[in-house]
């Protein structure tokens, strides 16, 4: 059984972003044997014209993270998208794996250990959380990285034990 990855990003917003940016992402989750929750397609089957979508589209998001096995946040922005900071601290709330991607040179923090605000590395070991951070495609599918191991063995013990 393949494991439930939420893709949070805000690529959704922008045709081109949605269309050159988001597919090499969701290739190389899915070549890892994720099955990819990426929200903008899970939710076009809502009418955005009636009344009320809003709130329908955040209480499908919120299901989508309870639900999932972990979260792959795109957190590039200064700051990242709200949507995705959300997103991220309720996965981190509810234990959920957790696995960043920023491949922008610009650093969003005021501390000198880590490239974004803090609280975004609390769900996170505090040793190796470099191991869960992602700057480019490529390193997606490294078996180095956490998210390999995390595809590749019992999530359980990942998501549970912050400092493997």
């Amino acid at each position: 059984m393949s494991k439930k990855i939420y893709l949070a990003n805000s690529y959704g917003f922008s045709q081109q972003q949605k269309e050159l940016l988001l597919p090499p992402i969701i290739s190389k989750l899915k070549s890892l044997g994720a099955e990819v929750w990426e929200p903008f397609e899970r939710n076009n089957q809502l009418d955005f014209s009636k009344q009320g979508w809003a709130y329908k589209v955040a209480q499908a998001d919120l299901s989508d993270v309870k639900n999932c096995d972990g979260i792959f946040a795109i957190v590039n922005g200064t700051p990242p998208d709200e949507g995705v900071m959300v997103e991220l601290g309720i996965a981190i709330a509810l234990n959920k794996a957790v696995f960043l991607f920023r491949d922008e040179f610009r650093k969003c923090t005021d501390s000198e250990d880590y490239p974004l605000n803090l609280m975004l590395f609390a769900g996170l070991p505090e040793v190796g959380w470099e191991d869960y951070y992602y700057t480019s495609v490529d390193d997606i599918d490294s078996e180095d990285k956490a998210l390999y191991k995390w595809l590749s063995e019992d999530s359980a013990i990942i998501s549970n034990d912050k400092n493997l």
